[in-house]
């Protein structure tokens, strides 16, 4: 091989190594995109790194098997399921709706932080600090295209929000809400 082949060889080396290492870091980014979104307060900016429609998607489920357990307790097992899918749907839609917004996501996002501004508590600087939930989270990936983020809520059990690669980029898709 000559030396301008060699060269070539490597830059495209290069070039693809560093392009292996934005996708891999692509969740941590998305992470991060969306911690200085919301510190910024820029919640129409969430679209970047939240795909709603799949997050939709996501949640969805979960809430309505939710209701549909809350109201097969008290009701009891004798109703038919289809009257309770047909509730379960009609309650849940707007908690979906408003969960997954930008607005929704960032409440979800911000924790704590919205209780103790409502609740007018500042730290000792007088400021009231956004939460972080996603700091302190134990990430991994679960697959080539999927990464996850878990963090425990205040009852101590965890949530899970899922990071989903489409091309190059990585997107909040998902989350799993404790039992």
């Amino acid at each position: 091989m000559n030396r301008k082949a060699k060269w070539l060889l490597a830059s495209l080396a290069v070039v693809l190594l560093a392009l292996l290492a934005f996708v891999a870091a692509g969740p941590w980014l998305a992470i991060n995109g969306i911690r200085n979104v919301i510190a910024a307060g820029a919640y129409g900016e969430l679209w970047r790194f939240v795909d709603f429609a799949r997050l939709r998607e996501s949640i969805a489920p979960q809430v309505q098997a939710r209701i549909a357990e809350g109201i097969v307790d008290r009701v009891g097992h004798g109703q038919t399921a289809e009257a309770i899918g047909g509730v379960t749907a009609l309650i849940s839609e707007p908690a979906i709706d408003a969960m997954v917004s930008p607005v929704g996501v960032a409440t979800l996002l911000h924790g704590s932080a919205l209780a103790r501004r409502i609740a007018g508590e500042k730290d000792a600087d007088g400021k009231v600090r956004a939460a972080d939930p996603l700091k302190d989270a134990k990430t991994g990936y679960e697959s080539l295209s999927l990464f996850t983020a878990t963090v425990q809520n205040d009852e101590g059990k965890p949530v899970v929000f899922e990071f989903s690669r489409s091309g190059m980029t990585w997107k909040l898709t998902g989350i799993r809400l404790p039992d």
